[in-house]
């Protein structure tokens, strides 16, 4: 099984090309809103490190975002106990999924939380910083504050284009992307 790491900025578009693929896909964003949702034990926990912004299961959106805004050090408790959720979600699906020829992982914090492995093939995703801002603004719940937060936790993206094996920018053109993840789906098999 190849193991295919999409990396880049918040918003520049790594979801999109995940799916681009047309391969299995572990996308941590949303294993981490499904475990909002359904770990009860995973919100005990958050709500025993963090006790005063969360009323009752499940945790809210909103109630994180101002946990986070108010305190940047609860970004880094709340990740002290998502990432191994996560991690151990991540390893279930490596495992059903070890009989694909290609697996695809959309892992915004895949160098941070060192989940490289030495065959990996890393593609970065590049954005314009306007392009990005502009596809963020888009999104419910817009907050430049926290987005910032999320991007202080982050390598920043020269680390990432530097240790990646192919860069794809993207100027969010669907026809010109396609092209880009079949070219390099070309190489790589």
């Amino acid at each position: 099984m190849i193991r295919i790491a999409i990396v880049g900025d918040i918003g520049s578009g790594k979801s999109f090309v995940s799916n681009l693929f047309n391969q299995p896909v572990f996308n941590a964003d949303l294993e981490v809103f499904d475990i909002y949702k359904k770990d009860k034990n995973c919100f005990a926990k958050i709500k025993k490190a963090i006790p005063n912004y969360f009323s009752k299961f499940p945790l809210k959106k909103k109630e994180l975002i101002e946990s986070i805004i108010a305190d940047k050090s609860n970004l880094k408790k709340i990740s002290n106990i998502v990432h191994p959720i996560v991690r151990r979600r991540l390893n279930i699906f490596l495992k059903k999924k070890k009989k694909k020829k290609f697996v695809i992982l959309d892992i915004p914090l895949y160098f941070e939380n060192k989940l490289k492995k030495k065959n990996d093939i890393i593609i970065c995703i590049d954005a314009k910083k306007k392009k990005i801002l502009k596809q963020l603004k888009q999104r419910k719940n817009f907050n430049l504050s926290l987005i910032n937060q999320f991007r202080s936790i982050q390598y920043p993206l020269s680390y990432k284009k530097k240790n990646s094996d192919f860069i794809i920018k993207n100027d969010y053109n669907i026809k010109k992307t396609k092209k880009n993840v079949k070219e390099i789906l070309k190489k790589i098999r």
